[in-house]
């Protein structure tokens, strides 16, 4: 599962990680200490019957709703989106919820800009013409609707110059006003930690852009786990952003990601296939050279500024004492909405899934006889899919104290627990709170198994 974790500094110390949908039972009824209890044998019989009252016909209903035709895929700030978040709102209102929006309603309006490829964007390499997003793609950021480029095409293999490395990519090569094509990766037998240092990508493409050249294409970016069809799929989508998110202080020329067909295409002709120079350059030669062939990229970008929204509610907590405290439960209710294409990412596990489980979890709050000690905030968030928007907003502009925030449970499906019962629960960044014990003794309880991090070099937490 991804990892939705809220990036702003004061938030680090109340986020927690991602639970089974049973571990509410144990911490929205409030402990009277911050200290969590020891791990448990079995659940008590008023736990056992809160989790009994989460629905699965909830989930599934609010899953099938949000990823319906209708929806569009939910994209951030596009019509589709907004439906949503009525939606969420009426299910909130539906359930008696308090508003926790603007000026009393459910939903916390936010700016976005986004900004897409267009269709009409073009490279071509000699006669030849690439195909977008199967042979090419831009690459971000874009600062105009239009960006050009034209001039000889130059190979510099990966473009680094390193006496520690007793290597210069660039010699004898002058690469202003040129389309310069260079190489992702590292050759074999080269020390990693010493090529890292040497060939970080963005200090070799601010030497190039610093020396004039005037576009940059970068090749061999792809991988068996993330082929390039799978870049090219994710770049050409739209791109948001937050509406006063700071700009750019410099400029920069166009950025191009090729894949191995399109790279054929550009070496055609020119004495070495791009499979021949790829094998040299990963040997450890330097093949560096003229193609001696003209080049043309035009990047055309559809830019617009529209308008999303979070959806908050709250169940107030019963003790007099504990309520001002709040456990947050979140979900992200966006997914990549509609291309121009017409092409609709309905987004049902990620995450109509999550948004179903903390409505369902709501559902079964606000039906229980016995209600939460502490305060229950339901945050539907947008904008996860383009960088954690909605939250980072929601951090920014918090409609509820966030030093009075216990803990933050997040919920992301990638729709495996449809499947079979859940055995196996990873608890990311159990390590770092004190939660950590609370989820053991869920999990134990619930005859299930706390499984280590499977991919701890990602630090997902």
């Amino acid at each position: 599962m991804k990892s939705k974790i809220l990036s702003n500094p004061a938030w680090r110390k109340l986020r927690v990680l991602l639970l089974a949908v049973s571990l509410f039972t144990s911490t929205a009824f409030g402990q009277a200490t911050a200290v969590a209890p020891a791990p448990a044998a079995t659940l008590t019989s008023a736990e056992k019957k809160a989790a009994a009252a989460v629905k699965v016909e909830t989930i599934r209903e609010i899953t099938t709703a949000l990823s319906a035709k209708e929806m569009e895929g939910r994209g951030t700030a596009q019509a589709g989106g907004d439906r949503a978040a009525k939606y969420i709102a009426d299910r909130f209102a539906r359930l008696g919820l308090k508003p926790l929006g603007d000026a009393g309603t459910y939903l916390q309006a936010i700016k976005f800009n986004s900004n897409q490829p267009l269709p009409e964007s073009s490279f071509k390499a000699g006669d030849t013409s690439l195909k977008l997003g199967t042979e090419f793609v831009p690459a971000p950021p874009f600062f105009s609707d239009l960006s050009e480029a034209s001039g000889p095409v130059v190979f510099v293999t990966y473009g680094v110059v390193s006496p520690e490395l007793k290597r210069d990519d660039l010699a004898g090569l002058d690469v202003k006003g040129k389309i310069v094509v260079m190489l992702n990766g590292r050759p074999k037998n080269v020390d990693e930690a010493t090529w890292r240092k040497a060939a970080r990508q963005q200090a070799v493409g601010a030497t190039l852009i610093g020396s004039g050249a005037a576009a940059l294409v970068i090749a061999n970016a792809g991988s068996k786990q993330q082929p390039f069809s799978v870049i090219g799929m994710y770049l050409s989508r739209r791109r948001v952003a937050l509406g006063d998110a700071p700009a750019m202080a410099i400029k920069i020329p166009p950025i191009l990601i090729a894949g191995s067909e399109g790279m054929e295409k550009v070496f055609a002709g020119t004495g070495m296939t791009y499979a021949e120079a790829l094998a040299k350059a990963e040997n450890n030669e330097i093949v560096s050279r003229e193609l001696n062939k003209q080049a043309t990229i035009s990047i055309k970008v559809r830019k617009e500024a529209g308008t999303g929204s979070n959806v908050v509610g709250v169940l107030e907590g019963s003790d007099p004492k504990l309520k001002d405290q709040a456990v947050v439960y979140t979900a992200h209710y966006d997914a990549y909405g509609i291309d121009s294409d017409g092409r609709i990412y309905p987004g049902a596990a990620d995450n109509a899934l999550g948004v179903g489980e903390i409505i369902a979890m709501a559902e079964a709050f606000t039906k229980s006889r016995t209600k939460p000690r502490r305060s229950i905030i339901f945050l539907a968030v947008t904008g996860e899919e383009h960088g954690l928007l909605g939250a980072e907003y929601w951090v920014s502009h918090p409609t509820w104290p966030l030093d009075k925030v216990a803990a933050n449970l997040n919920f992301d499906g990638i729709g495996t627990e449809v499947y079979a019962p859940v055995k196996r629960v990873v608890g990311f960044g159990a390590e770092h709170s004190d939660l950590g014990p609370v989820l053991e003794a869920v999990v134990t309880a619930n005859g299930a198994q706390i499984a280590s991090d499977p991919l701890p070099e990602e630090r997902i937490f």
